[in-house]
């Protein structure tokens, strides 16, 4: 589990935000509060197709960050933001929330299929990280949902790259 070294400028994301328990459904289903954060932005995007589309970078990546806090973490409960990529604060949902990421190096790993499913956040921060030379750099990492994701129904013929930002 090699990544891919990277340095990425500020991102700034639109989304909507989660805090909580995701896995009250088991799994990675439509059904736990991540595809249901997922759902939420979605009706967003529709319900404010024109004022959003305009300014979305790429409309064919989907940013999930996940925010760490030891605190939150050993109560089992996740900071997760759903969202894409824009090029301004411009014209701006007020129901919507603004996520800036700053500048920085990230590694980047890829997932395919059964991967996806995996207990890849162990592989990273107890096996790679601790012996890669790095530390973290900042107390979050996205999953970068592009054109190769499928869909929860297809994660045998999905993949996707999670950033650890890194220094």
């Amino acid at each position: 589990m090699e990544p891919k070294i990277i340095e990425k400028d500020q991102i700034i994301l639109l989304g909507v935000s989660f805090f909580g328990d995701p896995f009250t459904a088991p799994g990675w289903t439509e059904e736990n509060q991540i595809g249901r954060l997922w759902a939420r932005f979605e009706t967003y995007l529709t319900n404010y197709h024109t004022q959003i589309m305009e300014n979305i970078k790429n409309n064919d990546v989907g940013y999930e960050v996940w925010s760490n806090n030891e605190e939150a973490a050993a109560q089992g409960n996740f900071d997760i933001f759903a969202g894409v990529e824009i090029a301004t604060l411009n014209n701006v949902p007020v129901e919507m929330l603004i996520k800036v990421l700053p500048p920085t190096r990230y590694a980047v790993f890829t997932f395919e299929g059964a991967q996806i499913n995996s207990d890849w956040p162990r592989m990273i921060y107890q096996e790679w990280l601790p012996n890669s030379g790095y530390q973290e750099g900042y107390r979050y990492n996205f999953q970068w949902y592009d054109q190769r994701f499928k869909g929860l129904d297809k994660l045998a013929e999905s993949a996707i790259d999670v950033y650890v930002p890194i220094k």
